[in-house]
């Protein structure tokens, strides 16, 4: 029988904070896909977490998970953190959080990757921050040819899913904006499970 692993390593929006459900926008996703596939699937956000900090972490923590023979694939998400200003400063700066995601990505290339690009927060002056650090997220990931799926975009003009932040915390969705995010990357035709028809 197959044995289809599935690490999701990343940020707050990975782990689901905010979601009362505890599903978050990666338990949902693994919910629709693991009645038609033999799906494990480990969530491995942790809030705070930058570039920087998965960099330093992922190997170790996906290679326990991830034997050799098994189909083994990591989903990679990241980047709100890394735009957040304390004491005046970014948490990381751009070029850096650019070079961490590039050699985070080339040595995980000997897996099956998917790389989900940060989302919008309530505050305009981060998106913008946030809209530059995707796009720059983006052409790394086309230099790698890592599938990249975009929720910048097609949640900054979402009316329904930035009431939703602005409603909880200014940063993470409800369950109603976690489906939202799921629905994005479970429609892409670079997600893995796409429904049987």
């Amino acid at each position: 029988m197959q044995d289809i692993r599935i690490c999701f390593v990343g940020d707050s929006f990975v782990n689901g904070t905010g979601d009362r459900s505890t599903l978050g926008w990666v338990g949902r996703l693994c919910a629709q896909a693991i009645g038609n596939f033999p799906l494990t699937c480990y969530n491995l956000g942790i809030r705070r977490d930058t570039s920087r900090d998965i960099l330093n972490r992922w190997e170790r923590e996906c290679v326990r998970r991830l034997p050799e023979d098994c189909d083994a694939r990591i989903v990679f998400s990241c980047g709100v953190n890394d735009t957040v200003e304390e004491e005046g400063r970014l948490r990381v700066a751009l070029q850096d959080s650019v070079t961490h995601i590039h050699n985070v990505l080339s040595k995980a290339k000997s897996y099956k990757v998917l790389f989900v690009g940060p989302p919008p927060v309530a505050d305009l002056k981060q998106n913008q921050r946030i809209a530059i650090l995707s796009q720059s997220f983006e052409k790394v990931t086309e230099e790698l040819n890592v599938p990249f799926i975009d929720l910048y975009r097609p949640l900054v003009q979402d009316f329904v899913y930035r009431n939703d932040v602005v409603a909880n915390d200014g940063a993470h969705p409800t369950s109603e904006g976690y489906q939202k995010i799921a629905g994005i990357i479970e429609t892409s035709p670079l997600w893995w499970f796409m429904h049987p028809k």
